[in-house]
């Protein structure tokens, strides 16, 4: 039986972009959600390790791995790992794993951590979709934080993910001993938007109401950060810039949304 690596041939580039990405369910069942996400990274490095051509090796991970921030604060690359459940956790375990094999085995390994994505397609359990089809139902929006401390995120389209990442797929790589650890890029939206401002953009481009309360219950939401924060001046200064602006991003995923609401 040949091997995968026969049967597919050579391959310049991976891009480890698949895991279980939902909070709740990893909180609520966290045994088969981490080991899924760490039987995913292990198995591509070890299919990586099958081609000896390989250019680079994309590991697709998340601001989430660093925990909360204050409010207006940005961390910068490399800024300690402090993942808050067993998401985040998964991840950081991802991040470790694929290090290890960049310095053991020589894969060409690059990190990205990237924020929020959200675009035409996305599951509906994300915010944005959640919140879409929330306003259109004319039902009550769970938002997380408090009317004093409302979370907030850094949005990004998935076009300018896929534009960031091909970006880095076109530098060198860096390797073992010559750097003591691999590449890694944060990759960041326009700006920081909190979940009120968030809803209150979603029911004024389908112009419906908005109705709301928040939450942030350690009870209900254990584990979930309030706000995360990524310094994205290293990518801006190599040149990269995102394609789409937030503005327009947004109301084109949201009236998509609104015009496949079977999505």
């Amino acid at each position: 039986m040949p091997t995968l690596a026969r049967r597919i041939g050579d391959v310049d580039y991976i891009i480890n972009a698949a895991s279980n990405t939902h909070i709740d369910h990893s909180i609520s069942d966290p045994v088969p959600f981490v080991k899924n996400n760490v039987n995913i990274i292990l198995h591509t490095l070890e299919y990586a390790r099958q081609m000896p051509g390989l250019k680079a090796f994309f590991h697709f991970s998340t601001d989430e791995v660093y925990g909360s921030v204050q409010p207006g604060d940005v961390l910068p690359e490399w800024a300690p790992l402090n993942p808050s459940n067993p998401y985040s956790g998964s991840k950081g375990s991802q991040e470790c794993i694929a290090i290890s094999y960049w310095r053991t085995y020589g894969i060409p390994i690059v990190i990205g951590n990237i924020m929020n994505n959200y675009g035409q397609r996305q599951d509906r359990e994300k915010f944005i979709p959640k919140c879409v089809r929330a306003v259109l139902a004319g039902e009550e929006m769970v938002l997380h934080g408090t009317p004093d401390n409302i979370g907030s995120r850094y949005y990004l389209h998935a076009r300018n993910t896929a534009d960031a990442i091909l970006f880095l797929l076109r530098r060198p790589v860096s390797a073992y001993p010559k750097t003591d650890r691999p590449d890694r890029y944060n990759i960041v939206g326009d700006r920081r938007v909190d979940n009120l401002e968030m809803a209150q953009r979603i029911a004024a481009i389908v112009d419906r109401p908005l109705r709301y309360r928040f939450d942030h219950s350690p009870r209900s939401r254990p584990g979930h950060d309030l706000h995360y924060g990524l310094d994205g001046a290293k990518l801006a200064a190599l040149g990269w810039r995102p394609p789409v602006d937030f503005e327009t991003s947004l109301e084109r995923t949201v009236k998509w949304m609104q015009a496949n609401k079977n999505w």
